[in-house]
C-alpha cells in the first residue's frame, strides 16, 4: 500500500508540475510578439516616408518639366512671331 502511494503521489506531482505556468516561456513569448509588432510598425513606417518622398520628388520632377515646356513654348512663340512679322 506505501508503494502505491508513493507511485500516486508522484504521478500527482508530476501532473501538477505540468499544469503550472512557465512564466519564462509566457514572458518571452510576449516579448517576441511586442518585438515582431514594433519591427512591422516600423517597417510600415519606413516604407510610408519613402513613398511620400519618392512622390514628392515626382511632382517636383513633373513641375520642372512642365517649366521647359513653357519656356520651349514661349521660345517657340516668339520664335514665330518673328518669323510671321
Amino acid at each position: 500500500m506505501k508503494k502505491v502511494a508513493i507511485v500516486t503521489a508522484a504521478v500527482l506531482a508530476l501532473g501538477l508540475a505540468a499544469c503550472n505556468k512557465n512564466n519564462a516561456d509566457n514572458n518571452a513569448a510576449n516579448e517576441t510578439a511586442v518585438e515582431n509588432t514594433a519591427s512591422t510598425d516600423v517597417n510600415a513606417a519606413t516604407n510610408d516616408s519613402v513613398n511620400a518622398a519618392d512622390a514628392a520628388l515626382n511632382a517636383t520632377d513633373n513641375s520642372v518639366n512642365a517649366a521647359g515646356n513653357s519656356l520651349d513654348n514661349a521660345s517657340n512663340t516668339a520664335a514665330n512671331a518673328t518669323e510671321n512679322k
